[in-house]
């Protein structure tokens, strides 16, 4: 009995050690991480696209006649270039009710993603009205 008891106790300790090797290992993988990422940071260096994905990615937004403007990622759009899509979006609905948002970005020359928040102040505001659910909804103007 005492024998079997001191091959749980080795089999444990034998586990344990494994476990905080394993820890430990992990602890260093994500130390050497951060301070990539940090010195890459500071450097103004881009993370190579195997690594990380799209950390300080550069999105480019549609701006004004069509150029492309340089934007952050998460930075937000200036009031004015928002006021200036709503209205354009305004026109073209009016112009062509009953296109979904796909085909409304696709006849605009700009993305869906950059469309979301003027429709929705356009539909708050009661100037667009719409009918169905999700990727079926189409607009109108009101």
């Amino acid at each position: 009995m005492h024998y079997t008891l001191a091959m749980a106790n080795s089999l444990d300790d034998r586990i344990r050690a494994r476990v905080e090797q394993f820890a430990a290992e992990l602890a260093e993988l994500i130390r050497e991480s951060a301070m990539e990422t940090v010195s890459e940071a500071l450097a103004g260096a881009r993370p190579s696209p195997g690594r990380g994905g799209r950390r300080g990615a550069v999105v480019l937004a549609r701006g004004g006649r069509g150029r492309a403007v340089s934007r952050e990622k998460g930075a937000k759009r200036p009031p004015d270039e928002i006021e200036r899509l709503t209205g354009k979006l305004l026109d073209y609905v009016k112009g062509n009710p009953g296109q979904r948002i796909e085909q409304i970005a696709d006849g605009m020359g700009t993305s869906t993603k950059e469309l979301n928040l003027p429709a929705k102040k356009l539909i708050a505001n009661k100037q667009l009205k719409t009918k169905g659910q999700k990727r079926a909804t189409q607009y109108f103007s009101r």
